[in-house]
């Protein structure tokens, strides 16, 4: 018998969403897995309808991008809005991909909080 375990999937930008949506698929296929998707917002317009072609459901969106938004605004606001989710959904892993703002803003968040990453 497989342990319970609580994944969080962070993504923010169409070629994530794209690479990830399989994983994500077949991550919530396992009975003991609890996988969070949350998007950064990253690529607004974009990432919610990958994710509907693949009929995945986002359960967090941090609506962080706004106009002429700069790089570091991007990750610092991502930062902060990350390391709620990570403390609400206390996840054992935080899986991310890419070389993204996204990424590297949850993969330092999950750092900070002591969540493994993938």
């Amino acid at each position: 018998m497989a342990l319970p375990t609580r994944l969080l999937v962070v993504l923010g930008t169409r070629p994530e969403a794209i690479k990830l949506a399989p994983v994500i698929r077949r991550l919530r296929a396992f009975p003991s897995a609890q996988t969070c998707v949350c998007v950064t917002g990253q690529h607004r317009d974009m990432v919610p309808t990958v994710l509907s072609f693949f009929d995945i459901p986002i359960d967090a969106d941090l609506e962080v991008m706004q106009p002429n938004q700069s790089l570091s605004g991007l990750a610092a606001s991502a930062l902060v809005g990350l390391d709620g989710i990570i403390a609400d959904f206390s996840p054992d892993w935080t899986i991310v991909q890419g070389d993204t703002t996204t990424a590297f803003a949850a993969a330092l968040a999950s750092f900070h909080r002591r969540v493994k990453v993938a």
